[in-house]
Formats: C-alpha cells, sequence, structure tokens
C-alpha cells in the first residue's frame, strides 16, 4: 500500500493502483480499458487498506491460486474426498440477515418500508467507516464474473473485490468467469459492482477461521451506484455477492429496462411425441423447487435465478449461474439420486458449509442416512449427540441451512442449451407454494394477466412448526421474489403485466402445490414423486396435447388424462377417489384468500396495479356464482 493515501476515498486511481498491484496484476486490470472500473476498485483499495492485491483473470492458473489460498487462509478445509472442502461459518452467521441488509435511497419513499431501506448518504457513511482499514493484513482478490453466457446479450458483467478467497472460489463454481468479458466491452460495460470483507476472525471448528464481528455485520445495496457492501460476515447469502445481491441489483435494472429478473429455476420436460418443453418456476422455500428439477428423465438449465426477455413472438431465458449453492439438509440416496451422485463423486469440486466432518474426515449432514455419527467437528466447533447451545437448545450434527456449491455440469441430467447465448424459449411458467386446503396440485391460468395476478401475485406459503415455530399460517411471498425486491411491489407486477402483454405468444402460466392434506387425517394427498405427473401434463398441455376443465380460478386436467399419465410415468394405477380428493374445488377456503390478499393489497402495497383488484373481483363472483349453485365442495366431476 506504499505510495497511496491510507483511509481514503479519493486521490489518483493509477497512483494507487500502481503503489498496490504486482507488476503483472496492474497489468492485468489495465488490459481493460475502463476507467470507471479502476476509479472504483482503486477507490476500495485505498479505502479497505489490503496488504496484498491479487487480479484473478479467467487463466485457472489465478483460481487455482485462489483455491489455495482458501485452505492457506484457513477458511477451507480439504475432507476425506478428493476435491471436496469444508467451510464453517460463525455459530451465529448462519443466514440471510435481513435485519441488516438495506438498500440505500436518496428517496425514502420509493420502497415499502418493510422492505428495508435507509437514507444513502447515511448508509455510505456508516459502511464505509466499517471498512476503513478492514482488509490490513489481508489479500484482496478482485474477480471478474459474468451473470449469465458469456457471450449473451442478456448477460451482466460483474466485478468482486473480496478479502475471502472462499467467497471468490464458491463464485468460481457458481459463476462464469468474466475477465474476458470486460476486456471485449471495454468501456461500453455496463458492471455491477460487489465488494465483500469478512472482517475480523477467531479460530472455528478444524481451525478455520469464523467472522468475529457480527454485531457489525452490514450487507448494504445502492441501487443509484450498483454497488453491493458487505462486512462482517462469511454466510454465503450475505458475502457471495453474484447471489441473491446482485439479483437485487438485476431486478432493478430490469424493471427500468423492460425484462424480467426473476426468482425462478429452468427446466425442460419431455412432452408427448418427443417434444422438449422448457419452463420456468418461482416457489418459496421448502416447497420443492429444487426437487422439481431433479425429476428423473427431464433436465436442469438451472435452479434459482433466471433472466428472461422478450423477443418478440416468445419469451426467452437464460440461466444467471452455472452452479448450484443447494440446501444439503435431507439430500440423500433414495430421494434425490441425482444430486446424490454428483456430491459424493470424488471427481467433482464440491464446498460444503456447515455440515459434519467425522473423526474419518468424511463428511456427515442430517437426514443423509441414519446412521448418525456419535461425535465429529461441525460450526459448534466439537460436537456429540446431546450437545446444547447456551440457551440449552440441541445442536442438530449439521446445521438445517448447511449448504453445498457445486457446478451443475457435475450433474447428469444437466441440460445441454446450458450455455447458449440467445437462451431458451419458455414455454410455462410455474408459481408453487405450500398450501394445505386451498390450491389444487396443478392448475392453469386463463391467460398472462389472469396468471400473474391470481397465481404470481398472490403466491403464498404455509409454515411449519419446524421452520419458524407455529404451523399453518399463510406467508405472503409475491412470485417467490418478495425478500429480493428492490422496486416497489405495485411496480413490480405491473411490469411483469407489461411484459407479458407486449409478446405476441406468452408462456401460459400455471400453479403447483405438492402439499394438499386431507382434511380429515391431515395426511398429504400426493407422494413425492406426483409432481413429475403434474410437470408432464403442463408440457403436454402448452402444446395442446391435454384436455382441461374449466374451474372459477382456472383450467384442471381431466381424470382421464391423468390416469393416463399415472401409469406412463409412475407405473400407477390413479383412481376417481384420487383425483376427486385431489381436484375438488374448495369454495370458502378460496375465497378467504382472496379476501386475506386484498387486504394485503389495499393497506400494505403502494401503487398496486388497479386491474389486480379488477381481476380478483371478477375471481371472487366466479366462485360465488359457484358455490351458490354447487355447494362449498365441488367435485371436479360437476365442472
Amino acid at each position: 500500500m506504499h505510495g497511496c493515501e491510507r483511509g481514503s476515498l479519493t486521490g489518483d486511481p493509477k497512483e494507487i493502483l500502481a503503489a498496490s498491484l504486482s507488476r503483472a496484476g496492474l497489468e492485468q486490470l489495465c488490459n481493460i480499458d475502463n476507467p470507471e472500473l479502476h476509479s472504483f476498485v482503486a477507490r476500495y483499495i485505498g479505502l479497505c487498506q489490503p496488504s496484498k492485491v491479487y487480479v484473478v483473470s479467467d487463466d485457472i492458473g489465478d483460481w487455482n491460486y485462489v483455491r489455495q489460498a482458501a485452505m492457506r487462509n484457513h477458511e477451507e478445509a480439504q475432507v476425506k474426498l478428493k476435491n471436496h472442502t469444508v467451510h464453517f461459518d460463525s455459530y451465529e452467521d448462519q443466514g440471510r440477515d435481513k435485519k441488516n441488509t438495506r438498500y440505500l435511497l436518496d428517496d425514502p419513499n420509493y420502497l415499502e418500508p418493510e422492505l428495508n431501506q435507509m437514507d444513502r448518504k447515511t448508509g455510505l457513511d456508516e459502511i464505509h467507516g466499517l471498512m476503513r482499514g478492514i482488509m490490513q493484513g489481508k489479500e484482496l482478490y478482485i474477480c471478474f464474473f459474468s451473470l449469465g453466457p458469456t457471450d449473451s446479450k442478456y448477460a451482466i458483467p460483474c466485478v468482486q473485490l473480496t478479502d475471502s478467497a472462499y467467497v471468490a472460489h464458491s463464485e468460481n463454481i457458481l459463476y462464469r468467469t468474466g475477465y474476458n468479458v470486460f476486456i471485449r466491452k471495454g468501456q461500453k460495460a455496463k458492471f455491477f459492482r460487489l465488494v465483500h470483507s469478512q472482517g475480523k476472525t477467531v479460530e472455528g471448528g478444524l481451525g478455520l477461521r469464523v467472522c468475529s464481528d457480527l454485531d457489525n455485520r452490514r450487507v448494504y445495496i445502492d441501487l443509484k451506484e450498483e454497488t453491493v457492501l458487505s462486512v462482517n460476515t462469511q454466510y454465503g447469502g450475505n458475502s457471495i455477492g453474484m447471489k441473491k445481491l446482485a439479483m437485487r441489483l438485476a431486478i432493478n435494472r430490469a424493471c427500468h429496462e423492460d425484462w424480467l429478473t426473476e426468482h425462478m429455476f429452468i427446466m425442460s420436460v419431455s412432452a408427448r411425441y418427443g417434444r422438449k418443453v422448457y419452463l420456468t418456476g418461482a416457489f418459496p422455500s421448502m416447497c420443492g423447487k429444487t426437487s422439481t428439477t431433479m425429476v428423473p428423465g427431464e433436465s436442469i438449465l438451472g435452479d434459482d435465478i433466471a433472466f428472461l426477455r422478450n423477443a418478440g413472438d416468445c419469451v426467452r431465458a437464460v440461466n444467471v449461474e452455472k452452479g448450484m449453492f443447494g440446501v444439503i439438509h435431507g439430500i440423500n440416496r433414495i430421494d434425490d439420486e441425482l444430486q446424490w451422485k454428483a456430491l459424493r463423486d470424488p471427481n467433482n469440486e464440491v464446498i460444503f458449509s456447515n455440515v459434519l466432518v467425522k473423526p474419518d474426515g468424511d463428511i456427515y449432514w442430517d437426514g443423509m442416512d441414519g446412521n448418525v455419527p456419535e461425535k465429529g467437528i461441525n460450526h459448534s466447533g466439537l460436537w456429540q449427540k446431546g450437545k446444547t447451545d447456551s440457551k440449552g437448545k440441541a445442536i442438530p450434527v449439521s446445521h438445517k441451512n448447511a449448504r453445498f456449491s457445486i457446478s451443475l455440469d457435475s450433474l447428469d441430467n444437466v441440460d445441454r442449451r446450458l450455455e447458449d447465448p440467445v437462451g431458451v424459449k419458455i414455454r410455462g411458467m410455474i408459481y408453487g407454494g405450500r398450501d394445505s386446503d386451498t390450491w389444487v396440485p396443478v392448475e392453469e391460468a386463463f391467460d398472462w394477466q389472469h396468471g400473474i395476478i391470481t397465481k404470481g401475485a398472490c403466491l403464498e406459503s404455509e409454515t411449519t412448526a419446524a421452520t419458524l415455530g407455529q404451523a399453518g399460517v399463510m406467508v405472503f411471498n409475491p412470485m417467490s421474489n418478495l425478500d429480493f425486491l428492490s422496486v416497489p411491489v405495485g411496480t413490480y407486477i405491473q411490469r411483469n403485466l407489461e411484459f407479458g402483454a407486449k409478446c405476441e405468444s406468452p408462456p401460459r402460466i400455471f400453479s403447483v402445490n405438492y402439499f394438499l392434506k386431507d382434511t380429515k387425517t391431515d395426511k398429504y394427498l400426493n407422494t413425492k414423486t406426483d409432481k413429475h405427473i403434474w410437470l408432464k401434463w403442463i408440457a403436454n398441455r402448452v402444446h395442446g396435447d391435454a384436455d382441461a376443465i374449466r374451474t372459477p380460478t382456472g383450467m384442471i386436467p381431466t381424470y382421464s388424462d391423468l390416469k393416463e399419465l399415472f401409469m406412463e410415468v409412475a407405473n400407477r394405477d390413479y383412481t376417481q377417489d384420487d383425483y376427486v380428493r385431489q381436484f375438488s374445488f374448495w369454495a370458502q377456503s378460496h375465497l378467504q384468500k382472496i379476501d386475506r390478499l386484498l387486504v394485503l393489497y389495499r393497506d400494505r402495497v403502494k401503487n398496486t396495479p388497479p386491474v389486480l383488484f379488477e381481476v380478483m373481483d371478477a375471481q371472487r363472483a366466479r366462485i360465488v356464482e359457484a358455490q351458490t349453485e354447487k355447494g362449498d365442495i365441488i367435485s371436479p366431476f360437476e365442472l
């Protein structure tokens, strides 16, 4: 850091860079013809004061240096299988910090207050104060990435500054490297900026360094400069900038540029006559999103974030990522064959976080099998059965939010068009929630407007006692994106409506619900494998190869189509009794849902599009008419 003003946000960028970088690093950075990038990098070097700076190009040698640094800096440790490492986060740093994740805005009225905002100048002053000198004694890694295929017009270049080799290593697995994208675009690169520091650390399990200044954990998102600033945290959702943090920036940009950034998977499903149908899907947590993409015989293009563009006659999508930062809890050999195989293959590069390391060096996670180890090392340090925390709460063998980072090309079912620069044509969009008594297992909306409003904007998910302590509470989560919206909810819904209206042939919209229960026994009415049948019906439906019955809320499958699909896909008989229990229309539950959501949209959401109330009122009228005519519970054979 010789020759630059310590702790300053100002100063000559050239002098700061020349004093901070090696000759090779300076040459690599200067090969990018983008003074704005150089000024940004110099600004945060001057502020954070790293002792060493390493510029990471697309070259495999640079990334091997980062991998080795993650081990050398004690952020990852080798486990039993080759190419597999483990990372631990601090005991209290195991999830996204919603309280301290804030949008920095000049206009305090831009977002709903519940989306957590603060005055931009105040926020920048605070976090810059925390960042001053925070990287002293550490190495800064300057990394370049591309959100989306590198040669796609959909892609967004990003630069990540971090003093965590674990964060950089994770992003290398999850995202496409983008140094050559910056070279190619030069001054035309309209890039996202992400700065992260893990801050002070202490020694945790296996001697790994974990964050110790969690009271000063901050994740601030500056929409004006398209910058994310994250400090005093390691957990991926707070520190891996390309993930949900960059997604927030992309949602804001998309809403101003007439495209969509969605919290959606992309997958293909084979329909009748060998047709391949690409679908996207938005599901809140614990509602079956990843397991949907893993149904046998179909292929995955992405499990989390999609960029959608209007191609005139259709909607096309690309996967923002090339990897999966997945929840590992419950993954097992029987139910999750594809993921299991990839995670246990020593030829695949995998980072496991917050699992248990057994005495023999192998790893274990909750739900892996029934052979729970007696002891080991996890995110709490030395662990044995029965260990409790300071509040007397039992510490599980692995954290319920334990994760893995793996490249999608490690999966046998990865789609061959993962890197297609023009994206794939989306024929159907799915919204899925956890709903015990209202939504049927699968239903098609009448049209785009009806689908966006009654399926997407009305998406809710029921809490479970295991996750939130109180079961049966419906949580409002429009498009499964509420936690990540960087524009007002009403504006976001309006942009979705406009997006489809401008397309000649927008995707059909569907809802799914894997969690419908029998009201008498409280048991689920579907098995885990039934989701494949619903997907097959959707794929056939978009090609006109499946019939449907009109209900007050949408179009449901006919019994004959489902009976055929159950035998074809699951080799199982599907009875009329199953069909009636699963697809009967519960009028009162639907009316209660509408009333619940109308209160939210009238009282909490600013700038709700008036058409939302019109569509909801029309749906209510259809439900009341059906209820008056046929009763509260209507068999699908009566519709």
